[in-house]
């Protein structure tokens, strides 16, 4: 209906926008629930992290859709925080605390600008198949954390109470609901819709405190630096892969945008692309965000719509952009229960599993090589991930390196699918 430069009129972008904001809301806003959570930081600190996780989303997708200079790809994608990051951020903060986090987050979005501005060199290191296993290992990692918010967090007094699975369940129920016989957007935004009955019945069971919203200010200025930044040799190596792993959703994602409007992304956009995720993910680290990366349930709004305007979507990135210098907001989002965010993640992470499995089966043909490959990955991935015991002999460097499932798993991959000869035709 639209092309990439076409203008919608006004009356048409602005609910075309919103709609984009709505579809990604719950997907931005899990990350670091997630993380604030394990850490067990305090209102005050999940308040601002949020509120600058929806800034920072916000001028990320402005800037993919207009450009400075080579930061950025002339797109209708729409960014937001990534989910490839929880695990090692989650890791890196209970090691070293937050501030170490951000730092490591700073510093190692460099290998992601250095891989968009060689893409041409770079592309055949990444075929779908080790991309598709790493997409599962995101997913397949995630769900043990999925299951602890469901039951109320870990650790949490009340975990596994019949009040946190039926909040879980209700959560569950609806999205599942929605998205295999909603329509349009009651389909794309399923999970925020299911997040928002499950926080409806917590309300009813008097399980969500306001008084956060109540006292948080309606306006305030985004401040650098605010919860820190501590450079740390170990934490660095271990965002770096994850780098490389967003490089591979966002390659994907842009790709799968430009499907709606009949053709395959240009080195140009690629290389704009990639280079803009990372410069923005550094700047999110300085302002106490974490990093960005586009979205794939926005991907799927603009094939629904068959609405490419990169401007649309340049909207939605002002609406962000608003609510991230509100932190009623934010105080808001952060009074959601973690059996909420717990039901609808566990679908959210069964779905990253299930999307990478899908890669596999479009576009690999499993063969006995294939195979080993994906066995060995997996199996050493998850075995990394839910026994960390077999490490506990290890440096702290290397064993936070290699306990992360994803990174252990995704170099596998990588190297196996480099090393091992190919079968005969």
């Amino acid at each position: 209906i639209y092309g990439i430069d076409d203008r919608p009129p006004w009356r048409q972008a602005v609910p075309l926008g919103f709609q984009h904001v709505v579809a990604m809301m719950l997907g931005n806003i899990t990350p670091p629930l997630l993380i604030t959570g394990a850490l067990a930081l305090s209102g005050a600190e999940t308040t601002l992290i949020l509120q600058m996780v929806l800034l920072m989303a916000g001028l990320a997708t402005i800037v993919q859709a207009y450009p400075l200079g080579p930061v950025g790809g002339r797109l209708p994608v729409v960014m937001g925080t990534s989910i490839a990051f929880v695990g090692a951020a989650i890791t890196i903060g209970r090691t070293h605390g937050l501030a170490a986090v951000f730092g490591a987050c700073l510093v190692a979005s460099t290998v992601e600008i250095a891989l968009g501005l060689s893409i041409v060199r770079v592309r055949r290191l990444f075929p779908p198949l080790v991309t598709g296993i790493v997409v599962m290992l995101i997913g397949l990692t995630l769900i043990p954390v999925g299951m602890d918010y469901a039951a109320g967090g870990a650790g949490a007094p009340d975990y596994g109470s019949r009040s946190n699975l039926l909040i879980a369940g209700l959560v569950f129920l609806v999205t599942l609901l929605l998205n295999r016989f909603g329509r349009g957007l009651m389909s794309y935004a399923s999970m925020l819709f299911g997040v928002m009955a499950g926080y409806g019945l917590a309300l009813a069971l008097g399980k969500v405190d306001l008084t956060p919203v109540a006292a948080a200010a309606w306006l305030a200025a985004p401040r650098p630096l605010s919860l820190g930044l501590e450079l740390r040799l170990s934490a660095i190596v271990v965002m770096a892969f994850v780098y490389v792993v967003s490089a591979m959703e966002t390659l994907g994602d842009i790709s799968g945008t430009l499907a709606a409007v009949g053709r395959g992304p240009t080195n140009r956009e690629l290389r704009g692309g990639l280079v803009a995720d990372g410069v923005m993910s550094g700047l999110a680290a300085l302002f106490s965000a974490f990093p960005n990366t586009s979205y794939s349930q926005n991907v799927g709004l603009v094939n629904f719509t068959g609405v490419a305007s990169r401007h649309v979507t340049a909207i939605s990135g002002l609406l962000l952009v608003g609510l991230g210098v509100v932190p009623k907001v934010g105080a808001l989002l952060s009074t959601i229960p973690a059996a909420a965010i717990g039901g609808g993640g566990l679908i959210m992470f069964a779905m990253i599993f299930a999307s990478g499995l899908s890669i596999l089966h479009r576009n690999v043909t499993l063969d006995r090589r294939t195979l080993v490959i994906l066995a060995v990955a997996i199996g050493l991935g998850l075995g990394v991930e839910l026994r960390p015991a077999v490490l506990a002999q290890l440096p702290d460097g290397i064993r936070m390196f290699v306990g992360s499932g994803l990174i252990t798993g995704g170099i596998t991959a990588l190297l196996l699918n480099l090393l091992l000869p190919r079968e005969p035709d």
